[in-house]
């Protein structure tokens, strides 16, 4: 069995999604080193995309410790087929050229294309989908954002990942792949 990662959120309501680490080795390995040490804990979601995606943070949880970014899945493994991202799917987001990033894991709530080879899929949303259809639907104000072009939403009311907990089920997680270098996005504000 694949490890799992639960986002336990402040409401009492859970997403749980089992990882899948044959299609994404390297981001599989960065989210769970991040999460087995707490670096998404007690954490505002934000930006909220209605019709797009969900996505959990765009400052590596605010947190300097989660601010690294990893090479694109692809580069590591071109051997591996990326599968399709598509709502029931949780995928790691990057910042083009530069990689991607540590632990910005999102949820797409439409069917996106041209995130294959892009974004990997990390894993399926196994428990929580209604969840993450309800987070959609939220109140939210506009966020000024440093890149142009950018939707970005905040929740009017805080919604907060009070934990995240892993069941790793068997699975060796490996130190992940790394980027050289300091570049780090106007976002990550740690």
């Amino acid at each position: 069995m694949n490890p799992v990662l639960t986002f336990e959120l402040e409401n009492g309501k859970n997403i749980v999604v089992e990882l899948l680490p044959d299609n994404a080795p390297n981001a599989v390995n960065s989210i769970l080193s991040v999460a087995m040490r707490g670096g998404m804990d007690n954490h505002k979601i934000q930006r909220i995309v209605p019709g797009k995606w969900i996505d959990l943070s765009y400052s590596a949880f605010n947190r300097a410790e989660n601010q690294y970014l990893i090479p694109k899945e692809y580069d590591l493994h071109p051997e591996i087929e990326p599968l399709d991202s598509h709502p029931g799917c949780a995928c790691l987001g990057g910042y083009g050229d530069r990689g991607l990033a540590s632990c910005e894991i999102f949820f797409p709530v439409k069917d996106c294309p041209e995130h294959k080879g892009v974004y990997p899929v990390i894993g399926k949303v196994v428990e929580g989908m209604d969840e993450i259809y309800r987070l959609e639907k939220v109140a939210t104000k506009p966020v000024p954002f440093p890149y142009e072009g950018v939707e970005v939403n905040e929740p009017l009311t805080p919604e907060i990942i009070t934990k995240v907990t892993v069941q790793l089920n068997g699975y060796e997680p490996q130190e992940p792949v790394k980027m050289p270098g300091d570049w780090k996005p106007r976002t990550w504000k740690a």
